[in-house]
């Protein structure tokens, strides 16, 4: 991805497609490059904090694409501004994306971009796996053959649109495993991959297979339709005793931009609870204990806050606080909707599961009628012991066999990139590196430097806003944190994420601009887990988060990481004032 090649990055679920993203997404905005984050559904732009392709190219519920159109989406200033910024676009879940839908968003590109390269020449990342969902075939939509210029065809999946042929897509298909821990069960789903499923793996099917009347009572039920899962979770609600405690969802941005996200948030807009209720997480937040699955019951109630009180699986409690999820572009918050990070959990779609990793759930996959649905609900599951059955037909451990084939030639064209790559001396390959993010104007930097990425982007910004703008929203970070707020604070605040506060931080350390007494108080409450944060990166001679985090297991989420870092040099004097930074920012870079 790094050399700017089209890049189709694919793998089972639980491999880490979506960590790679988030690795490259930082590696590029260190670099002062902002990439377009989008997917196909409104479910998965909201975990990855990006918007749907179908907002984003202006194609909306377009299935098909006449001059007409064309010419009208192209005269939107918004649009042709967001299109003529993006050096590079991220499609995620592109398994669900129709065939002609991926035309439709190249020929927009190459239309605003006015050139003939695929999509415009912005480099493009299609993520996905087509395991899973597939895309919903519209059938009996008249087309006029006069003018239509990209409309439907006779395709079943996006990789035989003329886009994905043009864009030369170079495969990465990533086949470590990070979800399942249990080598029956990862076995079971390999063969469901490849279509080789067999009495042995039946027999660990069967083992599984319980009675409504013994399923456990504190695991998600997944079915198929939406209709029981509301069944099933009112009626459960509605048996616990006492009164049920309201929280609504608030938000604020444009009504389009909103209704996207509340369509994709797993929390609903008015949420019901009472003590004894089974909840979901539906949001990571790996520093407070829970990922987006963490099933938990409410304990009780805070008599302060109101909020309620979960006790997980593992035994921790958790004061549930609400969380914002953000449409975010060009490092600015467009539209944000905030909402307690859960939900009942007594029963789930497979399809609103998609990207969770459950300990435990109980399925009937009895009405199973689209292949890969089977194996999107197994595949949820961490381990064979979590799995609890009901029932299941014919379709349910069946994907199709197209897909399967080309699965097969997919593992085999990546494998023949790792090799042409092995081949590549190490020094030609950083050329490569350097050459495509001065194509996109951004910032040649020296990894080795802490903070040095987000403070080449400073110098960057700076020279680009102007020294009265940038100067403001530096002081007012740096004032916020030395006046002792978090990170979460300082968010909130100046309207802005987490990550983009942290990015402040990382320039201003790396510019002498803030010292380790600044930022101390960060660390209260989690002095042991800096301490072996810091001994990780000793230990491994790097300033690269990747390797400690591998390191310590996944035991701390990258932010974590990225704070512990910040304090990891020696201290030394801060400069005051600030007001001037900019100016120095523009001498350091002379």
């Amino acid at each position: 991805m790094k050399t700017g090649a089209n890049v189709f990055l694919t793998g089972e679920p639980g491999s880490g497609k979506t960590h790679t993203i988030n690795e490259y997404v930082a590696y590029l905005r260190a670099r002062g490059i902002e990439p377009a984050i989008t997917a196909s559904t409104g479910i998965s732009a909201t975990h990855i904090g990006g918007m749907t392709i179908h907002s984003w190219s202006g194609i909306g519920i377009k299935t098909k694409l006449d001059k007409c159109d064309l010419d009208k989406i192209s005269s939107n200033n918004h649009i042709v501004n967001r299109i003529k910024r993006a050096k590079v676009l991220i499609i995620d879940e592109v398994s669900m994306l129709p065939p002609e839908t991926l035309s439709m968003i190249d020929a927009i590109c190459g239309k605003i971009k006015q050139s003939l390269e695929p999509f415009g020449g912005i480099q493009v990342v299609l993520v996905g796996d087509f395991f899973q969902l597939p895309p919903i075939v519209k059938t009996g939509v008249g087309n006029d053959s006069q003018t239509m210029f990209i409309g439907e065809s006779p395709a079943r999946f996006v990789y035989d649109s003329l886009a994905w042929g043009r864009a030369n897509l170079v495969v990465c298909y990533l086949t470590e495993q990070y979800r399942q821990d249990d080598s029956d069960f990862l076995s079971l789903l390999s063969a469901i991959r490849r279509n080789a499923f067999g009495e042995d793996h039946l027999c660990h099917i069967k083992s599984r297979k319980i009675g409504h009347h013994a399923a456990p009572n504190g695991a998600p039920k997944l079915f198929s339709h939406n209709i029981d899962v509301d069944r099933v979770n009112d009626e459960i609600l509605a048996n616990l005793p006492g009164e049920s405690k309201v929280f609504t969802m608030s938000s604020q941005g444009p009504d389009v931009l909103v209704s996207a996200l509340k369509r994709g948030c797993l929390s609903p807009e008015t949420l019901y609870l009472k003590v004894g209720a089974a909840v979901m997480f539906t949001k990571n937040n790996p520093k407070e204990g829970f990922v987006n699955g963490t099933l938990g019951t409410v304990e009780e109630f805070d008599k302060h806050s109101g909020y309620p009180i979960v006790k997980t699986r593992s035994g921790r409690r958790i004061k549930v606080e609400p969380m914002d999820w953000a449409v975010e572009e060009n490092g600015k918050i467009r539209a944000q909707i905030t909402q307690l990070p859960l939900r009942l959990a007594w029963a789930i779609t497979v399809h609103k599961s998609q990207g969770m990793s459950l300990d435990e759930a109980v399925m009937d996959l009895s009405n199973v009628f689209e292949f890969g649905q089977g194996y999107v609900a197994l595949s949820r599951v961490r381990r064979l012991s979590g799995l609890y059955l009901l029932g299941w037909n014919g379709r349910a451990f069946q994907v199709h066999p197209e897909v399967s084939e080309k699965d097969a030639k997919f593992r085999a064209q990546s494998e023949q990139t790792a090799h042409t790559f092995s081949k590549v001396a190490g020094d030609e390959i950083t050329a490569m590196h350097e050459r495509f993010i001065h194509l996109c104007g951004g910032e040649i930097i020296s990894e080795s430097r802490v903070g040095a990425p987000i403070a080449s982007r400073a110098l960057h910004t700076a020279h680009e806003d102007g020294n009265t703008r940038g100067e403001r929203r530096w002081e007012r970070t740096l004032a916020l944190i030395q006046s002792g707020k978090t990170i979460a604070d300082v968010a909130r605040i100046r309207g802005r994420t987490e990550g983009t506060i942290l990015e402040h931080l990382e320039a201003l350390r790396a510019l002498n601009k803030l010292s380790v007494q600044d930022i101390a108080h960060l660390a209260r409450g989690s002095e042991e887990a800096i301490a072996k944060i810091h001994s990780a990166f000793c230990e491994l001679g790097t300033n690269k988060l990747s390797p400690v985090f591998k390191k310590l297991g996944g035991a701390y989420s990258y932010d974590k990481l990225r704070i512990a870092r910040l304090m990891l040099n020696e201290q030394f004097p801060q400069e005051t004032p600030v007001s001037s930074g900019f100016e120095k920012m523009r001498s350091l870079k002379k």
